[in-house]
């Protein structure tokens, strides 16, 4: 099954259910894949829709900081309610261990030493770990090891 049709039978179940954040946050996932589709004129791959997802994860994370210093607890609880449902589409992350090990093999590949090398160990590294590891987490990673 794919992830669209996850997502489609999984809104039906939160709207039987009642679930009203699962809902709309499955709405929200649902619109930015139709919007995309719409615009350019193709179905969206699993990968690309994932791609989406955490795109949607970065931008509610944004928002639920900004709603913090605004002192708007509410509305950060909601973003991040909506952060927990959208992760649940992602495919299980790697641990930190796993990630480390992964860079110093990538670091080992493209010869690096130094932190001038970044830009090439990012690059290898962002394709290597799409949608496992975030760009966040790869670049802490990469200084981690580098620095």
């Amino acid at each position: 099954m794919s992830l669209k049709e996850q997502l489609k039978n999984d809104l039906k179940e939160a709207m039987r259910a009642k679930e009203i954040v699962k809902r709309d946050s499955i709405r929200a996932i649902n619109t930015m894949i139709k919007q995309i589709e719409v615009d350019e004129r193709k179905d969206l791959s699993d990968e690309e829709v994932v791609k989406l997802i955490q795109r949607g994860i970065k931008q509610r994370e944004e928002a639920a900081a900004q709603y913090k210093e605004a002192g708007r607890d509410e509305l950060v609880n909601k973003e991040l309610e909506q952060v927990e449902v959208f992760q649940a589409y992602l495919p299980k992350q790697l641990s930190d261990e796993e990630l480390e090990s992964g860079m110093k093999e990538i670091i080992a590949k493209v010869g690096a030493t130094t932190m001038k090398d970044m830009g090439k160990v990012m690059g290898m590294a962002t394709k290597t770990f799409a949608g496992v590891a975030d760009g966040k987490r790869i670049n802490e990673m990469v200084k981690k090891l580098l620095g």
